[in-house]
C-alpha cells in the first residue's frame, strides 16, 4: 500500500504529500525496503529541491532589487525567509527520520543511503543559512556524515551508483560549501579514476547509471579546474 500509493504521488508530483506519508510510514515501520528508501528520497529531494529553487531565484530578486525601492527589498527578504524555515523544517524533519533508520541498518548498501542523505540533507541546510555558529556546526555536521557514509562505502565496487553518487555530493560540499576546491577536485579525480578502471564489466543496465554519474563528476573537474585557472 505505501509502495502505491507513493508512486501514484511522484505520478501526479505531489511531493510535499508523499514526504508527509513516507514520514508516517518510517515512524509505523523502520525497515524499509529499497523501494521503500527510494520513495523516501524522491519525496524529500523533490520537497526540498523546490524550495533551493525558489531560494535561488528570491536571491537573485533581493539583490536586483537593492538599488530599488526598500519596500521591495523587504517583500523579497521576507519572503525568501519564509521559504528558509520551509526548507529548514522540511530538512530537520527528514534528519530526524533518517537517524532513526541508519541506528537500526545493518545491510551495507542501506546503511551508505541513510548516512548519504544525512550528508545532502545538512549540505542543503548548509547552502540557505547565513555565516555563524549555527552555519558552522551544519557545515561540521554535513561533513561528518559523508566522511562515515564514504567509509562505509568502501564495501562498495568504484563503479556503484550510491558509491559513485557519494563522491559527487561530497566533493560538491567541499567546493561550494567548505570552500575547499584542491579537496573537491581530489576526491572527484579518485571517484571517476577508480570507476573508469572497472568499467568494462558492468552489466549494462548499471553501466548508465554509473557513467552518467561519472560524466557529472567530469564536468564538475572540468568547471572546477577551470575556475582554478582564470584564478591563478
Amino acid at each position: 500500500a505505501v509502495v502505491s500509493t507513493q508512486s501514484t504521488g511522484e505520478s501526479a508530483e505531489r511531493y510535499d504529500d508523499m514526504a508527509a506519508f513516507m514520514n508516517k510510514a518510517v515512524k509505523s515501520s523502520q525497515n524499509l525496503s529499497q523501494t521503500q528508501r527510494n520513495l523516501l528520497s524522491v519525496a524529500y529531494k523533490n520537497a526540498v529541491g523546490a524550495r533551493r529553487a525558489s531560494w535561488r531565484d528570491l536571491s537573485k530578486v533581493k539583490e536586483n532589487v537593492k538599488a530599488d525601492t526598500s519596500e521591495k527589498q523587504q517583500m523579497a527578504e521576507e519572503y525568501r525567509d519564509q521559504v528558509v524555515k520551509e526548507l529548514s523544517d522540511l530538512c530537520y524533519e527528514v534528519l530526524s527520520l533518517l537517524d532513526t533508520l541508519s541506528d537500526c541498518e545493518t545491510e551495507s548498501m542501506a546503511k551508505v543511503f541513510y548516512l548519504k542523505m544525512k550528508g545532502d540533507y545538512y549540505r542543503y541546510l548548509a547552502e540557505v543559512q547565513e555565516t555563524g555558529t549555527e552555519r558552522k556546526r551544519t557545515v561540521e555536521e554535513t561533513h561528518k556524515w559523508y566522511k562515515e557514509a564514504t567509509c562505509s562505502a568502501q564495501d562498495l565496487l568504484p563503479t556503484d551508483p550510491l558509491r559513485l553518487g557519494l563522491a559527487l555530493n561530497y566533493s560538491v560540499f567541499y567546493y561550494e560549501i567548505a570552500q575547499n576546491p584542491t579537496e573537491a577536485c581530489e576526491l572527484a579525480k579518485g571517484a571517476f579514476d577508480a570507476a573508469l578502471a572497472t568499467l568494462d564489466s558492468l552489466e549494462e543496465e548499471t553501466y548508465k547509471d554509473a557513467t552518467l554519474i561519472m560524466q557529472l563528476l567530469r564536468d564538475n573537474l572540468t568547471l572546477w579546474t577551470a575556475d582554478d585557472t582564470d584564478t591563478d
